[in-house]
């Protein structure tokens, strides 16, 4: 009735060529009843027939023939395919319509073809394993049963003449990989084939993806008698995909995907999916075979163990079982074995330690899950993918059942990604691939670091600089040898070494700190209410030193990929910047976590009047703080372990208790400031210019105390009481007791007396809260000749010279930048000599950049 006269059976899956050629064979040969034939009576009753008409047919086996084999037919000698065909089909009157191209091994042509076909007719033809036949002929010789070109001019032939008679049908299956074909011959073969059979060929495919599920449950499961609990199960399974949209993709939301459930049950579609799409693209993966095979296993050992699953999931595949496992990798590139060893199932797997050590993850064998989900969508066609891996989601849909949380599911892939060595992952997909990922690259590196603390610590100490800087300290000293660590009138922040940390019961940062506070070098330490001290925490250094070992390991993975001694693709490159980026954010992050320890030197008074032992008081930090140095000073502020601002009530009391009662009547400001500078029972102000506004303050307000800008002859000088005075820290100026500077206003006369005291009528100079301390001179003293210049000359190592130069400016500079007034004039000669003369592009270099940054002279000679 006007069908496809040649019909090429094609199926990307497997399973189902060979059996529809037996379906037609039975169909036609009419030797069983249709009704026992599922499927059939449909097909009868869609043609309007009770039963089929019964055909001549011919079978070609391409394994059971040979060119070179002749066959024996009764008397008969059968040499060339056409023989065969001929006498299956028209039995002796058919075979002596090609006898003699039979005989002679030459194709009988078209003509002669559709007479047989017409003679014989309804006939059918069907051809399996064709290419196995064809793939014999030698090039350039001759057999009995032909020559190639001959056989191929048959095929031309024979297909023409299908379509030329109405009731003769032609049915053939052809390879599809060149696994399948074989030799060089087999795919010169298979080409020619394809393309005669191609010019007038229907291309049929006898299963669907979905019916070829179906096929292999059948055949590895007997029919379901309880329907009703695969109902249940497959509902339970749609139910939870609608119920979480969010993770799960996007077609198990749809009402066709509780079809699917139910026709692949018990094994879950994903494990098809995955089958089909990835594993049945391998070369050498026997399609229905090849799941077939690997199902079984699967089941058997499943069943074996008393798996209690829902259904067979990607989660679920013990690839711990050597069979299932050799079965699994056959098909893939060498190198799998210590994947699956070491990172995906087994005693000795990763995956095998996470679930044992977390009881949560253990209980569903999360890790596991996950990692067997992730090969199977992965291993495969990693190689070729434009966009590899599977996705959150997917990973989800193998491992996740009814009552799993996913949440546990997702815990367990983010422990796989920090652990596992050939787990790869980027823009939200992982994959297993046999090349160990960068992990385990960057874990190889970071042993490099284990005993290496001369890389480790300075980068502790390069961060902290950064997060430490200045504040309202003079000076940061980090991990710097005490006697390093000036000794004068600067607050002073000393970090000390992570090799001694700080925690409640031992002692290594106080006993540091307390040795820094004591002595500089040789000498013994003066200033000792001038430092603070920062400490790491015990319980967190070993972290901190761990976190700055995956930093530096990415950034050497960095460094080689920039110098081209490491070669990653673009995906790997973004990784290893990503990393290194996180690395670094870590890194500063538990810096400050692990540097959280304030040691604050004091003494505490004793009953007696008497200062008692030195004690440390440890604050501790908050590392989650935004800014390190702000929150150093707002806690110590807090806790008025330094003073910003001073009250002059508070300086009143401290000269009261220290000095007056001591029968003192005035004390230096140079040598109040001092002493306030050396004792740790005294308050720590922050800098001198606190004194200044306290000692400002109270003279304004005539309360507290007088102060003088010098005393000469049993007389002071300048002496103001309730008018603000201009306040220098100097030998020179005093403070003066109360009553004793009211009694010298009141009159005049020496010092101690009431009467005699000269009082300075000069108006006083306003002082601004931010003023530094400057020497003043009254104009009616007599003054030697003082000193008026400085000047000084040192040389620097070109290579340490910018760390001397700030000690110099610390030093030296700031020294004379304190006193209004003053010029400093600082000036920088450099001379560079080589023997071999610069080159043109050196000195055009030099004088740019000297031009950019002011040089007033930049020559060369």
């Amino acid at each position: 009735r006007g069908g496809d006269p040649v019909v090429q059976l094609q199926t990307a899956f497997g399973g189902g060529k060979t059996h529809t050629l037996l379906a037609v064979y039975h169909l036609a040969a009419g030797r069983a009843n249709p009704a026992d034939l599922r499927g059939v009576s449909k097909i009868l009753d869609d043609a309007g027939i009770t039963e089929p008409p019964k055909a001549n047919i011919a079978v070609i086996d391409g394994n059971r023939l040979a060119p070179s084999q002749p066959k024996k037919q009764g008397e008969l000698t059968i040499n060339c395919l056409w023989g065969e065909i001929a006498f299956q089909l028209g039995g002796e009157a058919g075979y002596r319509m090609v006898a003699d191209s039979d005989a002679r091994g030459t194709s009988p042509g078209k003509e002669i073809l559709i007479s047989l076909l017409s003679q014989c007719a309804p006939c059918v033809l069907l051809m399996d394993e064709l290419v196995s036949y064809f793939r014999q002929f030698q090039e350039g010789q001759t057999y009995s049963g032909g020559t190639f070109d001959s056989n191929i001019s048959f095929i031309n032939a024979l297909t023409e003449a299908m379509t030329a008679v109405p009731r003769a049908v032609l049915l053939a299956s052809l390879p599809e990989s060149d696994t399948e074909v074989g030799s060089i011959q087999g795919k010169k073969s298979l080409a020619a084939l394809e393309k005669f059979f191609g010019r007038v060929q229907a291309l049929w495919k006898p299963v669907g993806t979905e019916e070829a599920f179906e096929i292999v449950r059948r055949r590895l499961f007997n029919p379901i008698s309880d329907t009703q609990s695969m109902e249940a199960v497959c509902r339970s399974f749609a139910e939870m995909y609608a119920g979480q949209a969010d993770d799960f993709p996007i077609e198990t939301h749809e009402s066709d995907y509780l079809r699917r459930l139910r026709n692949s049950y018990p094994i879950h579609p994903e494990i098809f999916k995955r089958l089909y799409e990835d594993w049945s693209s391998l070369e050498g993966f026997q399609r229905t075979r090849g799941v077939l095979k690997l199902m079984a296993k699967v089941i058997y050992r499943l069943w074996k163990d008393g798996n209690r699953d829902l259904m067979i999931m990607p989660g679920s595949l013990p690839y711990y079982d050597a069979n299932v496992k050799n079965n699994s990798i056959y098909y893939l590139p060498q190198g799998w074995d210590p994947v699956m060893d070491k990172d995906i199932d087994g005693e000795n797997a990763q995956t095998t330690a996470i679930d044992t050590q977390d009881p949560r993850l253990g209980k569903i064998q999360a890790a596991r899950r996950v990692a067997r989900t992730i090969f199977l969508g992965s291993a495969p066609s990693v190689g070729s993918q434009m966009v590899r891996g599977i996705d959150g989601k997917r990973i989800n849909l193998g491992a996740v059942s009814p009552g799993m949380p996913v949440s546990t599911v997702r815990d367990a892939l983010s422990r796989l990604s920090d652990r596992l060595h050939y787990l790869n992952s980027g823009d939200g997909r992982f994959w297993f691939d046999v090349r160990p990922n960068l992990r385990r690259e960057m874990e190889e590196r970071k042993r490099r670091f284990e005993n290496r603390a001369n890389e480790v610590n300075p980068e502790i100490r390069a961060r902290l600089v950064k997060l430490v800087n200045r504040g309202c300290f003079g000076g940061v000293h980090i991990f710097t040898p005490p006697a390093d660590i000036p000794d004068d009138f600067d607050l002073r922040l000393c970090v000390i070494s992570p090799e001694k940390p700080h925690s409640k019961k031992a002692g290594l940062a106080r006993t540091e700190a307390e040795q820094i506070l004591k002595t500089r070098g040789a000498q013994p330490r003066q200033h000792q209410n001038r430092l603070i001290f920062l400490a790491a925490d015990e319980d967190s250094i070993g972290r901190l030193r761990d976190q700055v070992k995956t930093y530096l390991a990415w950034k050497s993975i960095k460094e080689d990929v920039d110098n081209l001694k490491l070669n990653l693709d673009m995906l790997q490159a973004r990784q290893v910047e990503k990393q290194l980026a996180g690395a670094e954010s870590g890194l500063n992050r538990m810096i400050s976590e692990c540097y959280r320890w304030l040691l604050c030197p004091l003494q505490v008074i004793k009953k007696d009047g008497a200062p008692d032992k030195l004690v440390f008081e440890d604050i501790s930090l908050n590392g989650a703080a935004k800014s390190m140095i702000q929150q150093i000073e707002d806690k110590l502020e807090d806790v008025e372990m330094i003073i910003k601002k001073w009250s002059p009530i508070h300086l009143a009391e401290l000269l009261k208790k220290w000095f007056w009662e001591k029968g003192r009547m005035d004390i230096g400001a140079r040598e109040l400031w001092q002493t306030m500078c050396d004792y740790l029972y005294l308050p720590r102000l922050v800098s001198a210019a606190i004194l200044q506004q306290a000692i400002a303050a109270g003279v304004e307000s005539g309360d507290y105390f007088g102060y003088a800008d010098g005393r000469e002859d049993n007389r002071y000088k300048g002496l103001k009481l309730g008018k603000r005075p201009y306040v220098v820290i100097d030998e020179r100026a005093v403070i003066v007791e109360l009553e004793t500077a009211r009694n010298a206003m009141a009159a005049a006369g020496p010092v101690g007396e009431k009467t005699g005291a000269a009082i300075d009528t000069e108006a006083p100079r306003p002082m601004d809260d931010d003023s530094e301390a400057a020497v003043k001179i009254d104009p009616d003293t007599p003054v030697a000749a003082q000193k008026t210049r400085f000047f000084g000359t040192v040389e620097l190592d070109p290579h340490t010279g910018r760390i001397a130069f700030d000690q110099i400016h610390d030093e030296i500079i700031k020294l004379f930048l304190t006193k209004p007034g003053v010029t400093v004039t600082v000036r920088l000669d450099i001379t560079a000599q080589f023997s071999e003369g610069f080159d043109e592009n050196l000195q055009r270099a030099a004088r740019e950049n000297s031009a950019a940054l002011d040089f007033d002279d930049a020559e060369f000679d």
